[in-house]
């Protein structure tokens, strides 16, 4: 019988501390995956991942602003020739950098049942979750070249088994933990109660928390998950309480990605959060949103237009309206473990 997985509780992470005279950093996570119908079952199937042809558009935007970014890539992506060959020149070129990305459904070993709750690979049992890992990591060893010590859950399927796997497997970053969202409808995980600030984990040495970057916008964001978390109660679905509050300029809840949300939205979740004292920020997408037709952000060419103009009109405003600066997952791993392990501030 299969467990049922045990959350990664936030009093789990070790919040660190960043001084409010930091200058903000970002840095860029890229779901790098093949391409499926997102409103379809899941199936083995679907492995295409020609949109990978497409990163070329995502770099000449990032590259002026000396942002590398992350590609975090799964089974499909790893082990196609031509997906493999392109993303192992761009981090020999030292234009990127290389992370894992755990798609259950098409990563073998294929000896689960395909369907939502499996989606999530917390809910898989440890042995199962770890031989996915351990074969993902194996893969991009191969056809990459590259041990990759960075590692973000699909569907940010992360629980507790998933950090001691991470730890075993000799992984130094996760990039799994989307604050203030809760998957649980769906049989995944909460995370309900997480800032977004990186934090340390590990039983036995040190491994980096880096979340997705998602809080709250609005008059009454000081209230944010709470007042978001009454809204979004099933008996209230029908007067569709979460966009009200959102219209009226309230509350909206918005995290740092070009998918759904806009570079006003962007942009006023930085301001808000910065002033919080958060210095470091995670932009992320989905690699298929780079060829239209793939996902629900962009069907047409105009739409991909419209959605790398947003990336760089973001990048233009956190260097220089911010005054901020780029890094990368590594970067930021080597720098916050150096400076030590220290209580943060709670954000908001």
């Amino acid at each position: 019988m299969v467990e049922t997985h045990a959350p990664f509780a936030a009093a789990s992470l070790r919040p660190i501390s960043v001084s409010q005279a930091h200058r903000p950093v970002l840095f860029v996570v890229v779901d790098t995956e093949e391409q499926f119908d997102w409103s379809a079952p899941f199936s083995r199937d679907q492995v295409d991942v020609s949109a990978i042809e497409d990163v070329g558009r995502l770099q000449d935007v990032l590259e002026p602003y000396q942002l590398r970014p992350a590609y975090v890539i799964d089974y499909p992506v790893a082990s196609t020739p031509a997906s493999a060959a392109r993303l192992a020149a761009l981090a020999a070129d030292g234009r990127c950098e290389i992370g894992a990305h755990l798609h259950p459904w098409v990563s073998p070993p294929y000896s689960e049942a395909v369907g939502p709750r499996n989606s999530y690979a917390c809910n898989l049992g440890a042995e199962l979750e770890g031989e996915k890992i351990s074969r993902l990591k194996t893969a991009i060893r191969e056809h990459v070249g590259l041990d990759v010590r960075s590692y973000k859950a699909g569907r940010y399927g992360f629980g507790s088994t998933t950090a001691a796997l991470l730890e075993s497997l000799g992984f130094d970053i996760d990039l799994s933990v989307n604050p203030h969202m809760d998957f649980t409808a769906d049989d995944g995980p909460s995370f309900i109660g997480f800032d977004p600030v990186p934090g340390f984990f590990g039983e036995r040495r040190r491994l980096l928390e880096l979340p997705c970057t998602t809080g709250f916008i609005g008059a009454a964001r000081r209230f944010g998950s709470p007042l978001h978390q009454a809204a979004s109660a099933s008996w209230l679905k029908p007067m569709r309480a979460v966009g009200v509050l959102s219209r009226a300029g309230l509350l909206n809840k918005v995290m740092l990605s070009p998918e759904g949300n806009s570079l006003h939205e962007m942009r006023a979740l930085t301001d808000c959060l910065h002033r919080d004292g958060v210095r470091t920020f995670a932009m992320t997408l989905h690699s298929p949103s780079l060829k239209p037709g793939c996902t629900p952000y962009v069907r047409t060419a105009s739409d991909r237009d419209e959605f790398l103009k947003t990336i760089d009109g973001y990048c233009r405003y956190f260097m220089s309206e911010l005054g901020g600066a780029p890094t990368t997952p590594t970067e930021l791993f080597r720098n916050l473990t150096a400076a030590g392990d220290r209580p943060a501030q709670t954000t908001h």
